[in-house]
């Protein structure tokens, strides 16, 4: 059984049992989030899909832990004008494990 959700403008295939990482929720390490926004459920060789979202169908996970990604070096240039600027970014993320799929 799985599940195709979308979450932070991006969609993932997941099974219970799964560790993923998605963009940063608004939720404490160890509480329980919920995504609704189903859009293919796969339940004994039968397959749903939403227009978009599937009604009723939710996917259970458990926050494990609230981070943030390895630094990113942002540098630009621009040749023979002496422009130089170079920054850095963090993307912050949440690693959640998929509890149960409830369809």
């Amino acid at each position: 059984m799985y599940a195709v959700i979308e979450t932070g403008g991006k969609q993932y295939r997941v099974q219970e049992g799964d560790t993923l990482f998605v963009e940063k929720l608004d939720a404490e390490v160890g509480a329980t989030v919920d995504f609704d926004k189903v859009l293919i459920l796969s339940k004994e060789g039968e397959l749903l899909a939403g227009k978009p979202y599937l009604e009723g169908a939710k996917v259970e996970a458990s926050v494990l832990e609230q981070g943030k990604a390895k630094k990113i070096i942002v540098y630009k240039y621009r040749a023979k004008k002496n422009y130089r600027k170079k920054a850095g970014h963090r993307q912050p993320y949440t690693r959640v494990k998929i509890e149960k799929i409830v369809g």
